[in-house]
């Protein structure tokens, strides 16, 4: 292993951290702006009709969905139209801790939310401006110079 690459492994744990809090954040803040747009087939649907105003589409998953055929395939349309658009792509796993994020309650009787798929998107105003999501942004293109497309921060429980 070569120093950069042990600089770099140094530097990552604070940097997902950071990247992970700044993105609860930026979630927080579209949800009061009603900037999000929740679901797969949401999700498709506006990007179908508006993909300029999405600027941040994250995909979340645990591992037990990972064998979901279904929902891969999804993905990878998803992130094909994202790159296709330039529009930021990122993956996060913490299913619970999103839902938590987001206000979701397993209290209530009615149906979950699919929160597989989640855009950002931005008013076609300039009044909204977040920190979190310039530091997402940075997090996305820094790991895109790196040959990630799809870069991954995990979203723990606190």
């Amino acid at each position: 292993m070569t120093l950069e690459e042990l600089v770099a492994c140094d530097n990552a744990a604070p940097k997902m951290q950071t990247v992970s809090e700044a993105l609860e954040q930026l979630l927080a803040a579209a949800q009061r702006q009603d900037c999000l747009t929740v679901g797969v087939y949401e999700s498709a649907k506006l990007m179908n009709v508006d993909p300029d105003s999405v600027v941040l589409c994250l995909l979340a998953i645990d591992e037990e969905d990972e064998g979901d055929i279904a929902l891969q395939i999804h993905f990878t349309l998803i992130q094909a139209f994202c790159c296709d658009n330039d529009i930021n792509i990122l993956r996060v796993s913490g299913m619970q801790r999103l839902a938590k994020v987001l206000g979701e309650s397993s209290e209530d009787n009615s149906e979950p939310r699919d929160l597989h798929c989640i855009l950002v998107t931005n008013p076609h105003t300039d009044s909204w401006k977040s920190q979190g999501l310039e530091e997402v942004a940075s997090y996305c293109e820094e790991s895109r110079c790196n040959n990630q497309w799809v870069p991954y921060v995990p979203l723990l429980e606190r």
